[in-house]
């Protein structure tokens, strides 16, 4: 059972956990008030790590009395500049909770639970899973996810929900993959290679289904949700073998994911993993355990999920969107096609009085084939913004000739160009922008596009919901990538005052190098960066006057920059508006409800727009011509690849030099 909050003389809730024969003690959250308490249990363990590269075990055994007091440790990985935060969401950096969270590459299998303070086990609510972006770096500990504001908004609007953020292996330490580790691991009785993060992931999934019950959840109602790279390793769960014979969530929101959609081979991976090693002056696989954590995680090398045979269903061909499924489908403005005779995979419609019946007769979702699950899809406008400083770097003809080299295509190549107005005569700033969309535009938002249409297919026309989210961050007044986790959980805070800021500084947010070679895409790292070797050519103080576009236009900000002055132009109506939406819209979701009809896409921003909007409304939101005509005749694998190439900057000279 679960104790309410006791007397005075000891404040601390408790679960008293049958099952796992443990009392677990958590904390009465900040946040928690008389009329809406909130309690929270922090850093409990999930699974077990054997050894090094090996797949996790889950764990079941405790203490008598287990202390959910504090948060556990995380993964070791590279530090963080501490102004990164700061510099990513436009606040100053007092104004940011300290956090001190220990890095213990065997014991950072942890998760927080966070959950209305009057639950019982006969509760039953729906459980969200976060799962963190970051790929090298970052936490599911970390302040901007705290789960406090986002549990209490959803009893205040008579939705609650248990809310779950989970640690899990990083970098070279989650998803390292070579055919000899393989072998190596096959040996010690594991299954495939690689991927470790990702069954760490799957590990708390099926902790939370076995033991969630006793905090108040329902374990046949967990819908997992996150964002970045968070958001492309709920993609491979969809995929997944084990999600295809025992699925253990009902639907899913994917947020800004970013990812190379065709996955690498174990040799390819192997490939990168030999360079790394020679990196290190290690030969063997036991040196390379061997290692000291600090010194592998400062490699700060790219390693995600690879395609070993194992962990993806059977049919999986490689890429998460097959070649000949790749086309967008908003020709001529039309909506998306729904066979009338199309039964499962439907959400129950939502309880709210101004919603138009004819978009809302849905019944209760069914569960329908594994993999199908309900998906909750988009991006937000200006997502390559992260990239500013190298994407400046470039020079008209520099560009000309990378993405020639990529295309391998002098008449595709052209193509791209022009329909990016990149010329050797296009103005330094006005190019910049330019450099920016195309990056958008390979690396986020026609990929996710992409995934939306396919999984619409998989899905028979339906359960797959679609939103654009264009609304200016309250400190950056840009819809920048993360942007929308502010708005999520409330927890970021907000200027005090409309005054200058300084432009972002990607070099602040970015790895710590740009990877010259073509198989090793700086796609790994998004929401929590490292410095960058350049941080120290002075090179962060990028142009502020830079063209953005007229901000009071109905058509999303490309450029990066909102206006000349980087005023935040985010009223507490706008900001209120565009967070009641999203948090409502989440929750509905969660509790099996379709957030918004299906064949409509829902607009968050900008300046506080909300609402559903006709399929015609994203021809103009995002360049979905453009994409038709010129990255469609790419292919996803190529288009990608153009983007990384141009994400990572041009090669730099020798420090010396400078």
């Amino acid at each position: 059972m679960i104790a309410k909050v006791p007397a005075m003389d000891s404040p601390e809730p408790v679960v008293l956990h049958e099952e796992l024969a443990t009392t677990f003690t958590g904390i009465v959250h900040p946040v928690s008030t008389p009329e809406a308490p909130v309690h929270q249990y922090r850093g409990i363990k999930y699974a077990t790590i054997p050894a090094r590269f090996r797949q996790s075990r889950l764990n079941t055994t405790y203490p008598l009395l287990t202390d959910a007091s504090h948060h556990g440790p995380i993964c070791p990985q590279p530090r963080l500049h501490p102004s990164a935060d700061a510099e990513l969401f436009g606040i100053s950096e007092d104004s940011i909770p300290v956090q001190v969270l220990k890095q213990n590459e065997f014991e950072c299998l942890n998760l927080n639970i966070t959950c209305p303070g009057d639950v019982t086990p006969e509760s039953r609510l729906p459980v969200m899973l976060w799962i963190h972006g970051g790929a090298n770096h970052g936490s599911g500990s970390r302040w901007v996810y705290d789960g406090g504001a986002f549990v209490q908004k959803s009893m205040f609007i008579s939705k609650p929900v248990i809310m779950v953020t989970i640690n899990y292996r990083l970098g070279l330490l989650g998803f390292a993959a070579s055919p000899a580790l393989r072998e190596d691991n096959k040996a010690a009785g594991d299954e495939g290679v690689g991927n470790y993060g990702l069954r760490d992931q799957r590990r708390a999934l099926e902790w939370v289904y076995h033991f969630i019950s006793a905090f108040g959840g329902d374990p046949a109602n967990i819908t997992l949700f996150g964002e970045s790279t968070g958001a492309a390793d709920i993609l491979c769960h969809l995929h997944s073998a084990a999600n295809e014979r025992r699925p253990l969530f009902q639907r899913a929101i994917v947020q800004s994911a970013i990812m190379d959609l065709e996955l690498p081979t174990v040799h390819g991976a192997g490939s990168q993993l030999s360079r790394y090693m020679a990196s290190l002056h290690v030969q063997t696989l036991d040196k390379l355990r061997a290692v000291d954590a600090e010194k592998l995680v400062a490699l700060n090398g790219h390693a995600r999920a690879v395609n070993d045979g194992v962990f993806f269903h059977k049919h999986f061909s490689g890429s998460l969107v097959p070649e000949a499924e790749q086309p967008a489908e908003h020709r001529h403005g039309r909506s998306h096609h729904i066979p009338r005779n199309y039964s499962h995979n439907h959400l129950r419609p939502p309880s709210r009085s101004r919603s138009r019946a004819r978009s809302r007769s849905r019944a209760r979702h069914t569960p329908g084939p594994a993999q199908h699950q309900p998906l909750l899809i988009g991006d937000c406008s200006d997502e390559a913004l992260l990239w500013a400083l190298p994407a400046s770097l470039w020079s008209a003809t520099a560009i000309e000739r990378r993405v020639r080299a990529v295309c391998q295509s002098l008449t595709k190549a052209n193509a791209l160009l022009r329909a990016y107005d990149i010329h050797p005569h296009a103005p330094p700033d006005e190019l910049h922008a330019r450099v920016l969309e195309l990056i958008n535009d390979t690396r986020f938002a026609w990929p996710t596009e992409c995934v939306a249409a396919h999984a619409r297919r998989q899905r028979g026309g339906r359960g797959v919901y679609r939103y654009v989210f264009d609304q200016e961050g309250p400190g950056r007044a840009v819809p920048h990538h993360a942007v929308d986790l502010v708005y999520l959980f409330d927890n970021v805070p907000l200027p005090t005052s409309p005054a200058p800021s300084k432009p972002l500084c990607p070099a602040q947010l970015m790895p710590e190098h740009f990877d010259e070679d073509e198989d090793e895409d700086e796609d790994c790292l998004r929401l929590e960066h490292a410095p960058l070797s350049l941080a120290s050519l002075n090179l962060c103080a990028l142009d502020a006057e830079m063209d953005s576009g007229a901000s009071d236009s109905d058509v999303s900000t490309d450029s990066g920059f909102a206006d000349d002055w980087g005023v935040p132009v985010v009223d507490d109506y706008a900001y209120a508006r565009v967070r009641d939406a999203m948090q409502e819209r989440w929750l509905a979701f969660a509790h099996g409800e379709a957030p918004w009809a299906e064949d409509r896409v829902f607009v968050f921003g900008p300046e506080g727009e909300t609402g559903e909007r006709s399929m015609s409304i994203f021809e103009g939101r995002r360049r979905a011509k453009v994409w038709r005509e010129v990255l469609e005749p790419l292919g996803m694998q190529v288009a990608q690849k153009v983007g990384a190439e141009l994400a990572n900057g041009p090669a730099m000279p020798a420090r010396g030099h400078w």
